[in-house]
């Protein structure tokens, strides 16, 4: 039997369903966490073999003293993930340390931890990418690459996830502003503002780099908008995966040598022709995570592709293969709401309008309100023109 650790398994809450699936594929599931074994989930509960709760784990001595006693307890430990974005370089450094070899070890965290890092392996894999420059280089070097660039400049933290700290900058002044203004200015990048829609790659990926499982999902053009304005957000998940899509994807999987992991890889679909990267239509590369899309967009690939992807991520980690199949696709769509807006149709509207589509509905948890809202509807649908109408009388406000 494998043993895997599976870290801060109760977050996000849907999480408890990757240690279902591995459980029922036959694999020993072993959490680790700071949250108090009674507040757990009855469904994660009941999916785990045993729960190491530590007090922080931010503190690496108590994280490696719980993998220790898993290890002390059950044997060889074969797996330890998080599938989480804040955790990937802890869990790279517990593999490292244990000599654990699915997945990635201290010395390739980097490259796909910092942005900066990622634009080596894009440009190995002769895959198109925004310019940027390092805000370590300083002020001057930033006004000789804007001048090459052209403004609006996009800054955003080297390491990091979500458009929390990212800034739009539209002139010299607004990018002089940031370099006196943020006191960490020297741990940003800066790159060339891209128009155009932004899509997701997101795959299973097996030991050999191939893919089990693909989707696309198509997201607004700015999340940062979003985020700054307190605006609505809507995206959906396609039926079917672009062919350029998928070839850029599979590419910049080669690039990172991306094995044994659920990614989700993000592009630009170029809305205008664009010197030195492409043509209207084209996709260039935006940046790389290696780890599920988040919020509820697993629960969405599973709607839209009629398939579990929860159990296709478990079967690469027991079998490494996929042993699930899919049936009827069509697009799944969010559509979120704003606490304190008014909008045109009331909740018990949008559920009499849109009845058996509505396959999630729920308030968002406050730690991803900034991004998605405090309210989401979820609907399968059979076209665009579906998506469109269901996020127009979502989010129509008065």
């Amino acid at each position: 039997m494998k043993n895997f650790i599976f870290i801060s398994p109760h977050f996000p809450h849907t999480y408890w369903e990757f240690c279902k699936r591995l459980k029922q594929n036959g694999v020993r599931v072993l959490g680790i966490a700071d949250a108090p074994y009674e507040s757990l989930s009855l469904e994660l509960r009941q999916n785990l073999t045993e729960y190491y709760r530590v007090t922080n784990m931010e503190d690496y001595d108590q994280m490696y003293r719980g993998v220790a006693y898993f290890a002390f307890r059950y044997g060889k430990i074969d797996w330890i993930e998080s599938n989480n974005e804040y955790w990937l370089e802890q869990d790279a450094r517990l593999r490292t340390d244990f000599n654990v070899t699915t997945g990635l070890h201290t010395d390739g965290i980097q490259a796909i931890k910092r942005k900066s890092e990622m634009k080596k392996h894009y440009a190995e894999g002769g895959i198109p990418t925004a310019r940027q420059l390092k805000g370590v280089e300083g002020l001057e070097e930033a006004r000789k690459f804007a001048a090459q660039t052209g403004f609006p400049l996009i800054a955003k933290p080297d390491i990091g996830v979500g458009a929390g700290e990212t800034h739009k900058l539209h002139n010299e002044k607004e990018l002089e502003n940031f370099f006196l203004q943020t006191p960490n200015a020297a741990a940003y990048v800066l790159e060339e503002f891209i128009t155009g829609d932004i899509c997701s790659y997101d795959a299973v990926i097996d030991s050999h780099g191939n893919p089990i499982f693909e989707s696309m999902t198509s997201w607004p053009p700015s999340i940062m908008d979003i985020v700054n304005k307190g605006l609505e957000l809507s995206y959906h998940v396609e039926p079917f995966i672009h062919e350029a899509l998928r070839d850029i994807g599979r590419r910049t999987v080669n690039a990172f040598h991306v094995k044994s992991r659920f990614v989700h890889l993000e592009f630009f679909r170029l809305d205008r022709s664009r010197p030195g990267l492409g043509e209207a239509g084209d996709f260039v590369a935006l940046e790389v995570n290696m780890r599920p899309a988040g919020g509820y967009t697993p629960d969405m690939m599973n709607y839209a592709h009629s398939t579990d992807v929860y159990k296709i991520w478990a079967d690469m980690v027991a079998f490494d293969e996929c042993r699930t199949p899919q049936f009827e696709q069509q697009y799944c769509a969010y559509a979120s709401r704003r606490n304190g807006k008014e909008y045109v149709h009331s909740h018990e509207e949008v559920l009499q309008r849109y009845g058996e589509a509505i396959v999630m509905h729920e308030p968002l948890p406050e730690i991803f309100s900034a991004a998605m809202g405090n309210y989401m509807y979820t609907a399968k649908l059979h076209s665009k023109e579906e998506v469109e109408a269901f996020t127009h009388f979502v989010e129509e406000s008065k």
